[in-house]
């Protein structure tokens, strides 16, 4: 088996460089009720449309860790059915009628195994990727992602998906925090605020790329023209 050439991408603060061996990409919870219409993002007021713009965008990125082999790895924010998972801090925090738990549009709110609660169409889980359920806004709080990145010596992180001020951003974080180096696509992440989201980039590549770094998709599939894929 040949073995992968390192990947060096043209991206913020500086180039990013990468071993494809051992790269994962995490997609965070693209889910039916942050981004589809009458989903529970929409009741809450906000304009989905903003969310659902980068589909296409995370749809091409898919494709592409996947023709390269990465470990590719999909959240989603979601609690048990009893709420045993959820402290009453973070469940009494949402809006009065549309709180975690309650009956929403498609299903109760952030429950697993609810039609709202699946990650949308586009972007279904393949066999053999893995599906995190995670009952914070982090990717490691609470979940099995530490061990199973550990079993696969993964050393890098590719991030994608919602919200970019939020979930995402609390993921890097924490991967930060355990040794990763994360780079964010940009426009495979969104926010139902656009300055949010802006904000949020601006942060993380601060101070020479405090939490980590970002690029368009455009740096990362430009690769494909002169790096074949390997097997």
């Amino acid at each position: 088996m040949t073995q992968p050439t390192p990947l060096t991408i043209d991206a913020q603060p500086a180039p990013f460089t990468l071993d494809p061996a051992k790269t994962a990409l995490v997609v965070i919870d693209m889910q039916r009720d942050f981004i589809e219409p009458g989903g529970f993002g929409e009741s809450l007021g906000n304009d989905v449309s903003l969310l659902a713009e980068i589909v296409p965008t995370v749809v091409a990125l898919l494709a592409f860790a996947r023709r390269h082999q990465w470990l590719v790895v999909h959240t989603r924010e979601s609690h048990a059915a009893d709420l045993s998972d959820c402290p009453p801090a973070k469940r009494l925090r949402g809006a009065p009628n549309a709180r975690i738990g309650d009956a929403g549009p498609m299903g109760r709110i952030l429950i697993r195994g609810e039609p709202g609660n699946a990650i949308i169409e586009p972007l279904a889980p393949l066999a053999g990727e893995l599906v995190i359920d995670k009952p914070g806004k982090g990717a490691f709080y609470a979940t099995r992602l530490g061990e199973e990145l550990a079993m696969r010596s993964v050393t890098h992180l590719v991030f994608a998906g919602v919200t970019t001020e939020v979930c995402v951003q609390t993921s890097m974080r924490e991967a930060n925090d355990r040794g990763y180096d994360s780079l964010l696509i940009e426009d495979a992440t969104a926010s139902y605020f656009p300055a949010f989201k802006q904000a949020t980039l601006e942060m993380v590549r601060s101070q020479g790329g405090i939490v980590g770094w970002t690029a368009p998709l455009s740096s990362l599939t430009k690769l494909d023209e002169t790096i074949p894929a390997w097997r």
